[in-house]
């Protein structure tokens, strides 16, 4: 077993979870720009959230600040292993400790704990100050794309990376479990990032689907800095109201109401509100 209290295994850790989290950025952004940015499929060219594309420029600085952030993830990681092997966390290995009902239960507690803990530090990052020293290298991708998913200011990532730390102190939890989130917020955040909308038409007025935030969702408040908060699910945007005005997700497909372009242009060509 790795000692997680020495600085060689913390650094052999840290080193292997640095190479994993790189790899698998570079691995889901491949794919995903390959395959709806280069393979360019008609089908998903009609889901295309913004008209124009993004720049080289952007695309160096978020390749620069993703292998940042990564650094930083990784060392959470290296923290969580102390942490546990200290004795500070609830993190458990024997499933009869709980059971196996618990692990989805926990799972969700995760997430809307997580929902909470992020939303209200993202409403905390737009406030001016500190909005230009954490939030806005971020927000410097006006155009999403799977690039940008881990595209933050080191501050900003290690705000990202002390949740799961903090949570795992708090909520009883095994490693099925954390592995699980772990895969959510990666799939998360390259599906809110993508550009391209990838839920059904109509998703957002399912009963479930309403709930639940997507690339359109997400590319609102890239363009409009005072709306849509969230990370996974609607909820705490809809009871603070602060969603969007126009729920509708904005698709360029033939349907029975199909969205039209001053319906575009009030979404997409808004100017985001200033920040001084």
């Amino acid at each position: 077993m790795i000692d997680f209290t020495s600085f060689s295994g913390l650094a052999a850790t840290t080193v292997f979870l640095f190479t994993v989290i790189v790899l698998r950025y570079f691995l889901f952004g491949f794919i995903l720009h390959w395959f709806f940015y280069v393979r360019k499929s008609s089908r998903w060219e009609e889901r295309k959230i913004f008209s124009k594309s993004y720049s080289r420029d952007q695309f160096r600085k978020e390749l620069k600040w993703s292998i940042v952030s990564s650094v930083i993830f990784a060392l959470s990681g290296s923290l969580l292993g102390y942490l546990w092997q200290e004795g500070y966390t609830r993190m458990y290995f024997d499933m009869g400790a709980f059971g196996w009902w618990y692990l989805p239960v926990s799972l969700v507690a995760l997430m809307v704990l997580h929902e909470t803990y992020y939303y209200w530090l993202h409403r905390w990052m737009h406030l001016p100050k500190v909005y230009r020293m954490v939030h806005k290298v971020h927000h410097d991708s006006h155009i999403t794309s799977p690039w940008t998913a881990f595209s933050f200011h080191p501050l900003e990532a290690l705000i990202q990376a002390a949740f799961l730390p903090l949570a795992l102190m708090i909520v009883p939890a095994h490693p099925v479990t954390i592995v699980f989130l772990l895969v959510v917020m990666t799939v998360s955040g390259f599906i809110n990032h993508l550009g391209y909308e990838v839920y059904p038409e109509k998703f957002d007025r399912h009963y479930i689907g309403k709930w639940l935030i997507g690339a359109t969702h997400h590319a609102r408040h890239h363009k409009q800095y005072q709306y849509n908060f969230g990370l996974y699910f609607t909820f705490w945007d809809k009871w603070r109201k602060t969603e969007a005005p126009v729920a509708l997700r904005v698709v360029r497909k033939k349907t029975p109401q199909p969205v039209t372009e001053p319906d575009r242009a009030r979404l997409f060509i808004i100017k985001p509100r200033s920040v001084k």
